[in-house]
């Protein structure tokens, strides 16, 4: 049972239903256990470590005195970092805990302030929290509670040896929590090293809804790839849209074209700054800008609600890419469109796309820019739609409640 602050809380945001990941790991880590947890993201996984870690933190807490950073959340990416944040400020409304966000791309003076007032709970980026470190701004010395967040992405960038450096500054005796969206080679074999005995958890994969995603293949030829995506931006009931490039260097090309069509449009990517990447992110959330340009690394971890379209100007070379891609439409029992762009070079991409969704994607004939002669081969059925029509204030919202994955 839950502290009744944090139960306090979820009463007073609906959240009133565990999803699986929290319905097995809650009651595992509140008996001290160790945990290698594997779901993907959108499953509410840091409800699921943050809530139990929190209680624990609690029922130690000692009144008046400093607070020492006593749990560490590893982060890969400076957005994951600051939505826990943001789920932590949220369920330590009604506790006497303080924690922190720290992450590079901004000044540190802020970071180190709160640092010296003390933290209980710190999220942190590996480099900024080596910098930190290196300048004595931070000790682990007092860590009980390790949580290593996207453990596969944070592989996939190259943080392995920062985060082996700051696994050897934790005290051995501790309670970790290993938690990725995938079990690869590399994240079992750190995951051996790291853990002690622990429960292992595994969700099954949830693909998008079919009746919730209107899912839509129109073929072009490169050098119309652009004038194709102004053309639905103009035509079809967009209200937010996400553009899926490949490259951090098409996805600014792409934001400019929109833009200078008259569209506002940003771009987020790893080269923006972090003061950039939060501004472009709150416009989208607002509405300032509706359409975000954005690559895969950029937009992994962030949910954003309420996103009408999925456009992939680029196919992903991965086809778990796809299906991660269209998932951030169609959500909380709104209807979205994700539509596909397939250039000759991208037809393997398209084969493999289809072999594992086990679906024919529609194609869209007769739009402006169509290359009938190059339909076929890709499909592993006959299914094709002569026209796309898409949902126009489809759907209905539900309440939010705890079986929503989003924190």
């Amino acid at each position: 049972m839950l502290a009744e602050p944090l139960l306090r809380v979820l009463n007073e945001i609906s959240y009133n239903t565990p999803t699986p990941i929290q319905e097995k790991t809650i009651p595992v880590l509140l008996q001290k256990r160790d945990v290698l947890g594997c779901a993907q993201t959108g499953t509410g996984k840091t409800a699921a470590y943050s809530l139990p870690l929190l209680h624990l933190l609690n029922e130690k807490h000692v009144p008046n005195k400093k607070p020492a950073v006593r749990a560490l959340i590893l982060t890969p990416t400076r957005e994951l970092a600051i939505q826990v944040s943001d789920s932590i400020a949220l369920y330590t409304r009604y506790l006497p805990l303080q924690h922190l966000a720290l992450y590079g791309g901004v000044p540190k003076f802020n970071q180190i302030r709160k640092l010296r007032q003390g933290v209980d709970v710190l999220i942190a980026t590996p480099g900024r929290l080596l910098d930190m470190m290196q300048e004595k701004h931070v000790s682990l010395n007092q860590v009980e509670f390790f949580v290593l967040d996207e453990a596969d992405h944070m592989l996939d960038l190259g943080f392995i040896h920062d985060v082996r450096r700051v696994i050897s500054k934790l005290p051995s005796k501790r309670q970790t929590i290993l938690l990725s969206a995938t079990m690869p080679a590399n994240v079992k074999q750190l995951a051996a090293g790291l853990l002690n005995n622990p429960e292992k958890i595994e969700i099954a994969k949830v693909e998008p809804k079919e009746e919730l995603i209107e899912q839509a293949l129109y073929y072009v030829d490169k050098p119309n790839k652009r004038h194709l995506l102004l053309h639905i931006l103009k035509t079809e009931a967009i209200d937010t849209a996400i553009v899926f490039s490949r490259t951090k260097h098409g996805a600014d090309k792409i934001a400019k074209f929109i833009n200078n069509s008259g569209i506002k449009a940003e771009a987020i990517h790893g080269n923006k700054s972090q003061n950039s990447r939060q501004s472009t992110l709150e416009n989208f959330i607002n509405k300032t800008t509706r359409i975000l340009v954005a690559t895969d690394i950029a937009a992994r971890g962030i949910d954003i609600k309420g996103v009408s379209h999925v456009i992939n100007f680029d196919l992903p070379e991965s086809a778990e890419t796809y299906v991660h891609r269209i998932g951030r439409t169609g959500r909380a029992g709104v209807k979205g469109i994700a539509i596909s762009f397939c250039e000759d070079e991208e037809r393997s991409y398209l084969r493999d796309i289809q072999k594992l969704i086990a679906k024919t994607i529609p194609i869209v004939k007769n739009h402006p820019y169509d290359v009938p002669y190059k339909y076929g081969n890709e499909t592993t059925e006959k299914k094709e739609v002569a026209s796309f029509t898409p949902f126009r204030n489809g759907g209905s919202r539900r309440k939010r409640t705890f079986t929503q994955a989003s924190f």
